[in-house]
């Protein structure tokens, strides 16, 4: 904690101090009033944008590191799904009355170790006082070969549906950091509990499948607010619909060790957000290929369902054949 006595950084010392150090050469230092970048030739750009706000995305007192880890993740999170390689991200950070510099020193430190590992440098932004609480804005810039960018809409009747990862552990994650803890919580082993919680403080954005999506997939789009709500999102894009096998979808051990002790958890899994894996649909003959590419990259993708002719929401089938209903699809920022 910072010492109450000493003035706090003026914005300029703030940038010199801990932006400028994660700037890329895009972004001259952070010394100009805008960042340079252009793509390579044969290249399109990519953009995204979103933010994480104090009370709304995280917890105020979760560590800063965290809080960058993900505000950066969720974002590169994406540009995977579009097939997409990272070129640089700019940053608004809206600090909250109550801010200190040893908020800041830990929320850099967090985003320098997030934008080394996925060779995304910071390339400009801005730093303000919010009025409220902590808001943290990126936006993202990717490349793709031109043309190659894998659209949310583009799904096939016939496609089959493949999901990254394991799905559902940041929702329950969240669920142990709640206060109260959920009555499952204490019969839960230690390291299944840090896992959880682990999935939900720090988003592992799947850039090693973009390259492999942009050459199989025929629609993708990331999985942040609940597997049910978001292939709900990608079939309406299509106007289409589709069939899933619950029992097919990827749960982690510490996921099943939760469920286990309380199966209502099951639709807390499938519709909560933040899992941040990617959600594909693929031509058959292509299923093969993805699957040898994503394993070759350490992901595995996992086949779950069917895209189906039709407008109506997707079927999610238990393994007694009967569908699975969901009190809400997904979560919602409104």
């Amino acid at each position: 904690m910072a010492r109450p006595d000493l003035p706090r950084p003026t914005e300029d010392e703030l940038i010199a101090r801990y932006f400028a150090p994660l700037a890329g050469p895009g972004g001259l230092a952070l010394r100009d009033d805008a960042a340079l970048l252009a793509p390579r030739p044969g290249h399109d750009l990519v953009l995204t944008t979103d933010a994480v706000v104090a009370g709304v995305h995280y917890f105020p007192d979760d560590p800063p590191a965290s809080v960058a880890c993900k505000a950066l993740g969720v974002n590169l999170s994406d540009l995977a799904a579009k097939g997409a390689e990272p070129r640089g991200f700019l940053l608004t950070l809206a600090l909250a009355d109550d801010w200190d510099e040893a908020w800041i020193a830990g929320f850099c430190t967090g985003l320098s170790e997030a934008a080394a590992l996925s060779s995304c440098p910071l390339l400009g932004g801005d730093t303000v006082r919010s009025g409220g609480p902590t808001l943290v804005g990126i936006t993202a810039l990717g490349e793709v070969p031109a043309g190659r960018m894998v659209r949310r809409p583009t799904a096939a009747a016939g496609d089959r549906l493949l999901v990254s990862g394991t799905i559902g552990d940041a929702a329950l994650g969240l669920a142990l950091r709640r206060r109260p803890a959920p009555a499952w919580a204490a019969a839960l082993p230690l390291p299944a509990r840090a896992s959880l919680v682990d999935r939900y403080l720090h988003p592992r954005p799947r850039l090693a499948l973009a390259g492999a999506l942009g050459r199989h997939a025929r629609a993708a789009m990331d999985v942040s607010d609940g597997l049910v709500g978001d292939l709900a999102k990608m079939m309406r894009a299509a106007h289409l619909s589709a069939e899933v096998e619950v029992a097919a979808v990827p749960l982690s051990e510490a996921a099943r060790a939760a469920l286990a002790l309380d199966p209502g958890l099951l639709d807390a899994a499938l519709t909560g957000g933040d899992d941040y894996e990617i959600l594909c649909a693929v031509p058959p003959g292509a299923v093969a290929g993805i699957l040898g590419e994503a394993g070759d990259a350490g992901v595995p993708l996992t086949a779950i369902g069917t895209v189906r002719e039709g407008g109506g929401a997707p079927t999610f089938r238990m393994p007694d054949g009967q569908p699975r209903t969901f009190r809400t699809g997904s979560f919602s920022h409104f």
